[in-house]
């Protein structure tokens, strides 16, 4: 039970819809990018790791129709091999897991446009097929690729444990521990995660790590036949962009990140940061509904308290503080959601938790049978992999009272969170923070919503500056929710100005 999820609101289980357009407008003008593929000598960037063998640059993707009901006849799937180990390139591979659908203007196709949707852990196998009505204008010039990242779904997705012991750590371990037996009890459901992701896919874990999909991106852009790589990034995705960027600045083609994860966080201050996000989203929902955002938090912090001591029956299940506090968090990634919010909390507070216990299984992925995706358990993996930091239960009591002024309401919960996300897990991280500085990449274009509750604001501009002068062109979307393009008319505009005909806004361009 974790908020520290980056990922679009959609891929929350449906239940959120889409952000109401606005009709606002840029406050800078546009300069002209180079053409796409302009450079005729683009080299990748010197990564540190070993040439690919023939075997691998060589591959062309065998496009047949998609498995399932999820794509459309338009949609093509298709598997590319990877190394498991890029510094072992002649070594084992895995599957990376593919899906296409073809630019309908053949004669001014501009290439390919892979997009990653966050998480980590999202499929973009499964969600572009969904969203790709969104991206309608850009796939008339481009053909919209998604693809599953290593330890993700098809492509050797992680597995840590039986959806039996997901739903019984959900009702049975307290993600707020206040005596020594629940901590003991937390830790233990946190070091058994791990232990199950090493008995189930312990050959994979040790190579989820961002950096490694970075260079699986590379390989995937040279089997599509594509001399740079465009790329839409949104959420978590956009720290995989970055981390490309810095890997393989010369490779860059036209990239956009949305939604943006803050480089410079570490562990806890990804907490610290969610932390203020998530209470942001949540005095602006107040504000809206005429409570101010004090007396707001408390009444929701009374009816959290009351529900760690004695948590709400829901049939043959109970509403806890912790699916409260999911509950209440998948609401704030789009101003849309609101009513949904009133509805939960009023009838929480009148004993009734089955609206906000819909709400946290729409953000757990838990169907009505009972069954999980296993999206948690590749984000839990990647992140471990990504990160070094092994945070204590002492730092994380330690940072309580910061924390819990922060926010009444989310602070104890994220600041536990510190402990118990990678608590002895058993591969060590790669590094405290990821690099995204990327000299001589062509210009991204960095988006950040002010009132973003999981990545907030302030991230795009670390983002931006990280990537480096006249690399991160920094867009501002005054408003709400997780996420701009295709809920700003002023953002999609700017964006697909950018994607489609190379036109690079001002840094600082303001929509909203």
């Amino acid at each position: 039970m974790h908020i520290r999820r980056h990922l679009t609101a959609l891929a929350v289980g449906g239940l959120l819809v889409s952000g109401c357009t606005g009709t606002d407008s840029p406050t800078a003008a546009p300069t002209t990018a180079p053409a796409p593929g302009s450079s005729s000598d683009a080299k990748p960037a010197p990564t540190g790791t070993p040439a690919l063998p023939a075997a691998l640059t060589g591959q062309r993707p065998e496009w047949k129709p998609c498995e399932g009901d999820g794509a459309g006849a338009d949609w093509r799937c298709a598997t590319v091999k990877v190394p498991l180990d890029h510094a072992k390139p002649s070594g084992a591979t895995l599957p990376v897991a593919l899906i296409r659908k073809e630019a309908t203007d053949r004669k001014e196709r501009i290439g390919s446009l892979l997009f990653n949707f966050g998480g980590p852990g999202a499929s973009g196998v499964d969600i572009l097929p969904q969203l790709s009505g969104e991206y309608g204008t850009l796939n008339e010039r481009y053909d919209l690729v998604g693809f599953d990242p290593r330890g993700v779904s098809r492509s050797s997705g992680v597995v840590c444990r039986t959806d039996a012991e997901q739903a019984a750590a959900e009702t049975r371990v307290d993600s707020t521990p206040d005596t020594p037996a629940e901590e003991a009890a937390f830790l233990k459901d946190a070091a058994g995660f791990g232990a199950g992701c090493a008995q189930r896919s312990g050959a994979v874990i040790p190579y989820t790590t961002t950096s490694a999909t970075a260079r699986d991106l590379d390989l995937i852009r040279r089997v599509l036949g594509d001399e740079k790589l465009h790329y839409f990034g949104i959420s978590y995705g956009t720290q995989l962009g970055g981390t490309y960027a810095h890997l393989f600045p010369r490779n860059t083609g036209r990239l956009v990140l949305d939604a943006v994860v803050d480089p410079t966080g570490d562990t806890v201050g990804h907490a610290r940061n969610q932390t203020v996000g998530f209470q942001r989203a949540l005095d602006s929902y107040l504000k809206s509904t005429g409570q101010t955002p004090k007396a707001g938090s408390e009444r929701i912090a009374r009816l959290l308290a009351e529900l760690d001591r004695r948590p709400l029956e829901v049939g043959d299940r109970r509403l806890t503080e912790g699916l409260a506090v999911t509950g209440i968090a998948v609401t704030l990634y789009a101003e849309s959601s609101r009513p949904l919010l009133t509805e939960a909390l009023e009838a929480a507070e009148d004993g009734d938790g089955g609206p906000l216990l819909r709400l946290a299984d729409a953000y757990n992925d838990r169907d009505e049978q009972g069954r999980y995706s296993t999206q948690s358990h590749s984000q839990r993996a990647i992140s471990c992999a990504d990160s070094s930091e092994r945070p204590t239960a002492a730092r994380a009591k330690a940072l309580l009272p910061e924390f819990r002024r922060l926010s009444p309401v989310f602070g104890a919960f994220l600041a536990w969170d510190t402990a118990g996300w990678c608590a002895d897990w058993p591969v060590a991280g790669e590094a405290r923070t990821p690099a995204a500085s990327a000299p001589g990449a062509a210009p991204v274009l960095v988006v950040g919503t002010t009132g973003d509750p999981a990545t907030p604001y302030e991230g795009a501009e670390r983002m931006a500056r990280e990537l480096g002068e006249g690399v991160g062109i920094l867009v501002t979307n005054k408003g709400e929710g997780h996420g701009a393009y295709g809920t700003s008319e002023c953002v999609t505009r700017t964006v697909d100005a950018y994607l489609l005909d190379g036109k690079v806004p001002a840094y600082g361009t303001t929509c909203g």
